[in-house]
């Protein structure tokens, strides 16, 4: 894990939500109530303590950006340079400078006008000293406008560099750029780093984690550098620069044999010539990538000389090529184990290894004459050892097993279990209920005799075997009533009374299955029968046209035109006294004019309303530290 979370920085809100962040805190903690008939006394502390929480709300939210922002003197150098590199190490301290000064300048304002405000006569001048302190307050604040943007931008760009460990097991991948950087961290780390055949594709330093011998190791990926001066070198050049420099890593140089990354061999030499002061003190391999196209045996004597000379500076050369997997993981292992070795001797030579040396004592007898003794197990512990050896074999583990089988072994769950009967560990379907196999309570030849009873239907349906049913049933059911009527004639002579009885209840039996279906028709009827409607086109039929159609139907219908006026002035006069005693306004006039008023009324409440929990319009912008806080009666404007 790194030692700087950057994502954890506070964000950094602008000049004007600044403000109004901290002058509504101080509206919502303090008092705002303030009467004139109060004692002098008790203004002056009412104001000196909304000047008090002003000026500490601006100094907490500043020194918590103080704080949260790293010091590039107290961070690692390599993280100081990136900084520098990425930020402009000047531009970032004077702005935390300034930052620093309007905290301050904030605390004076506040102290100078407390001061004033203890000899504050009146509640006016109680109330004009207040205003002015936060006034000037804010002032200081609008001037670190830029300051505050830049810092913000600052933090977003920090929270997404990668989190990079300068003390933790490093692999350093660098070379120029399109040689196959970005596609070895891709297959020895779980990272996902673009990978495009153009150059300068990687243009910020990317971070993988992998597995080695049951330690974590940090693999980082740098953009690629060109071959020219420090001066010339851009941002993105500059970030491998830094690594190089200032991590304690394994250092791969990559080198494209093929020269398909638009670079020669020479090239690519000199480039490490000139970058070669940066590996000092740190374990250096050069991986030769693109083996697949090209390989070392089939290149010119002249570039073979090239990797010799590496040779003879002890540089181990290793192949790989990053399409085909070939080499990866070996150059990947033995990284590793050079950078292990490199740091268990580095740490053998530090001060710090001998305080753990000096608490390890290892014990050798001095000789006292030219005896032999050589270490030995003493004879009791033979004996213990003896007795407890039985005569039973010792039982195979299942690692044991897989030692011994090698290939052709395979782990068997099954061979332990406890089953009643032991042929039953290996059957088809292994669900045991109650102590039994499932699959012994199914008959295997099921589907065997289903196939043979469905021939023997039919064989049935062929023969007729079940048309001879019908008729026997008929039968059956003749005699049923023939037997019935026997029984009545009995019981006609055994008795005219019971016989009686038994026919009033069939009778009243069929009256009750009558009344049923009646109910039953009536109801379908209800459902069925729709509600007479007048057509559209009958409202828009006049008197006289009612009276020709009804004429050529034959129906005589004489109506006065006297009668016609006077009905429809009758109606008028009833429609008006309705409408007046409705609206209970004088004329329709009145009535329109009553209308008018009601919709403004409407619209001005329908203005301040919201659509929905989306809406998000806000129509009329008030000054939030003045509307917002504890309200009581009373006016507002002394506040």
């Amino acid at each position: 894990m790194s030692h700087y979370n950057f994502k954890k920085i506070t964000v950094v809100p602008p000049s004007k939500d600044f403000i109004d962040i901290v002058l509504s805190k101080t509206q919502r903690k303090t008092p705002t109530v303030i009467h004139k008939q109060y004692r002098i006394g008790r203004i002056r502390h009412f104001y000196m303590r909304k000047v008090k929480f002003a000026q500490q709300t601006f100094h907490d939210k500043l020194t918590q950006i103080l704080t949260d922002f790293p010091k590039l003197e107290e961070v690692h150098p390599f993280y100081a340079d990136l900084m520098n590199v990425l930020y402009d190490k000047d531009h970032y301290k004077l702005a935390l400078g300034q930052i620093n000064t309007a905290r301050h300048l904030v605390d004076n304002v506040a102290k100078d006008y407390s001061r004033l405000l203890k000899y504050g006569d009146s509640l006016y001048r109680c109330k004009q000293l207040k205003k002015a302190a936060l006034g000037r307050m804010c002032t200081i604040m609008k001037r670190q406008k830029q300051s505050l943007e830049y810092l913000e931008q600052v933090r977003q760009h920090l929270s997404r560099l990668p989190s990079i460990d300068p003390n933790t097991r490093t692999l350093l991948i660098c070379g120029f750029p399109n040689v196959g950087k970005s596609s070895f961290i891709n297959k020895i780390t779980r990272a996902d780093v673009e990978v495009q055949p153009y150059a300068f594709t990687t243009k910020s330093l990317y971070v993988g984690h992998t597995d080695y011998k049951y330690l974590r190791w940090q693999v980082v990926d740098t953009p690629g550098i060109l071959d020219h001066s420090l001066e010339d070198r851009n941002t993105i050049e500059m970030q491998a620069i830094t690594a190089l420099a200032h991590l304690r890593a394994a250092v791969l140089y990559v080198m494209d044999v093929s020269e398909q990354c638009g670079h020669s061999l020479e090239q690519q030499l000199e480039l490490f010539n000139n970058i070669k002061p940066l590996f000092a003190n740190k374990p250096l391999m050069v991986c030769v990538n693109k083996i697949d196209v090209l390989k070392l045996d089939e290149l010119s004597q002249d570039k073979q000389q090239i990797f010799e000379e590496f040779k003879t500076e002890d540089i181990p050369v290793l192949q790989m090529s990053t399409l085909t997997e070939e080499g990866v993981f070996e150059v990947k292992s033995q990284a590793c184990e050079r950078l292990l070795a490199y740091r268990i001797e580095t740490k053998m030579k530090s001060k710090k290894v001998n305080d753990i040396l000096n608490r390890l004592h290892v014990a050798v007898p001095s000789k006292r004459d030219a005896i032999a003794r050589p270490p030995c197990i003493p004879q009791a512990i033979l004996d213990k050892r003896k007795a407890m050896e039985t005569d039973k074999p010792k039982k195979k583990l299942e690692r044991d097993l897989e030692v011994e089988m090698g290939d052709e072994y395979y782990l068997d769950l099954r061979k332990h279990w406890d089953l009643l009967k032991e042929g039953e560990k290996y059957d088809k379907i292994p669900e045991i209920w109650q102590g039994h196999n499932v699959a012994d309570f199914i008959d295997p030849e099921i589907m065997e005799k289903l196939d043979a009873l469905e021939k023997e239907e039919e064989l049935r349906e062929q023969a007729g075997y079940y048309n001879n049913e019908e008729s026997e049933e008929d039968e059956e059911m003749q005699e049923i009533r023939a037997t019935a009527g026997r029984k009545l004639e009995h019981g006609w002579k055994v008795g005219h009374r019971s016989c009686y009885f038994g026919q009033e209840i069939r009778a009243t039996a069929g009256r009750i299955r009558e009344k049923r279906k009646i109910i039953v028709l009536e109801s379908r009827e209800k459902r069925t029968i729709e509600k007479p409607r007048l057509p559209r086109t009958a409202k828009k039929l006049d008197t006289k046209r009612m009276t020709s159609e009804m004429g050529e139907l034959g129906v005589d219908v004489d109506i006065d035109d006297d009668e016609t006026h006077l009905g429809r002035a009758r109606s008028r006069s009833v429609t008006k006294k309705a409408l007046k005693h409705q609206s209970g306004v004088r004329d329709p006039v009145m009535a329109k004019k009553v209308k008018k008023i009601a919709m403004n009324a409407q619209k001005a409440r329908n203005h301040q309303a919201r659509k929905g929990e989306g809406d998000r319009v806000i129509l009329d912008m008030k000054p939030k530290h003045l509307f917002a806080g504890k309200r009581k009666q009373g006016k507002t404007d002394r506040r």
